[in-house]
């Protein structure tokens, strides 16, 4: 079993009167990590479904007296799925502020609702953590170098879901991986109230994956859909707060030629990516080998900053004049520029980058090197 890389951090939040909520997108283990907390966890604990309704009746009834009764012999509270629970930011800020001496953790797929509804009655309450699919990082617990190197192809295709990973067959990764897209991707986003067009969002998210890695524009995607501009940037901005897709936007901070408000989109997950068109040929049979690449290499530092809380903010950087740069981070210690190429070639910094920003470290990261970066 791989541990992950925020159950440390998630532990040391877990003190008495405090809620510690975990997002994620379904399927990337949040339920398998609840219980290897709960293993850890030396007092006594309580784990809740929040989609059981036995569940939900148990904590329908908002009373102090209640809860009280509920989680008298309870040092732990574990709620997964706790999105489906009916007011649950009531009912947490309640069990928070009135039962002494409880721990409270809860998942949710949906960030957007339980968010909505946890967000606002939780504030100094607890902290908030996103999970996603292995990191490299963690897959390594596993896989000794030579491992990592060979299997690095196949993570550019069916990406780093757990059961993916664990998984040595193809055809059964295949599957899985269309399953996710078929049966969960959309789920908590079609649930809402209002949102009916599954096909024009899954046609949304096929245009995207086409292009991974370019700038979209949102008249563009309009055009090509038959649907309103507003509709678009709904859909996207849900899409990202199940954590199917993630934007960077344009770096700008001296110049004014540098493009600013344009962004780029890219998946969560190479595998979720590859499914959403149903392309898993070989890398050698590939015509779109660059962004899977790409995808791969910002994914793995999304990641690498969700689940180590690093404070860093990931943006692309490209001048009027296309001069341009993958991907920049803005960190406190500084800012990092990284090209990323495939093959090993040689790559100069932009001219108009070296001389705006000559405090930044500037990387080119190929399949060779890119090790040292995630």
């Amino acid at each position: 079993m791989l541990v992950r890389t925020i159950q440390q951090k998630i532990e040391k939040q877990l003190v008495p009167n405090k809620a510690v909520l975990i997002f994620g997108a379904r399927r990337v283990g949040k339920t398998v990590l609840v219980r290897q907390i709960l293993e850890q966890f030396s007092g006594r604990t309580m784990l809740l479904n929040g989609e059981d309704y036995d569940a939900q009746a148990l904590l329908e009834e908002k009373s102090i007296a209640n809860y009280r009764r509920l989680l008298t012999d309870v040092d732990l509270l574990a709620i997964d799925e706790a999105q489906a629970i009916p007011h649950i930011g009531e009912k947490l800020k309640l069990m928070v502020d009135e039962v002494p001496g409880i721990r409270i953790l809860a998942t949710g797929s949906s960030a957007f609702d339980i968010r909505n509804q946890v967000g606002e009655p939780l504030v100094g309450r607890g902290s908030s953590f996103i999970l996603q699919p292995f990191s490299q990082q963690e897959i390594s617990q596993q896989e000794n170098l030579l491992q990592t190197r060979r299997n690095l192809e196949t993570r550019l295709v069916f990406g780093s879901y757990p059961d993916v990973v664990l998984e040595d067959d193809r055809e059964a990764n295949v599957e899985y991986l269309k399953s996710i897209v078929s049966a969960y991707l959309l789920k908590d986003i079609l649930a809402l109230d209002g949102i009916k067009n599954s096909g024009k969002m899954m046609e949304l998210l096929q245009l995207v994956a086409f292009q991974v890695g370019s700038e979209l524009s949102y008249d563009e995607l309009s055009n090509k859909l038959g649907i309103s501009k507003n509709t678009v940037q709904k859909y996207m901005d849900l899409l990202s707060k199940v954590y199917v897709i993630f934007r960077l936007g344009g770096y700008a901070r001296n110049l004014r030629k540098e493009v600013s408000k344009i962004g780029k989109w890219y998946f969560y997950d190479n595998g979720i990516r590859n499914a959403v068109i149903g392309r898993f040929q070989p890398m050698a049979l590939r015509d779109d080998v660059g962004a899977l690449w790409e995808n791969y290499f910002i994914s793995e530092r999304m990641k690498q900053n969700l689940h180590g809380q690093f404070n860093r903010n990931l943006y692309f950087w490209k001048t009027y004049d296309r001069q341009e740069i993958d991907l920049i981070e803005e960190a406190p210690d500084g800012l990092s520029a990284f090209e990323i190429k495939w093959s090993e070639e040689k790559v100069k910094v932009p001219v108009a980058f070296a001389k705006t920003y000559s405090e930044a470290a500037f990387h080119v990261v190929n399949r060779n090197n890119y090790l040292d970066f995630i």
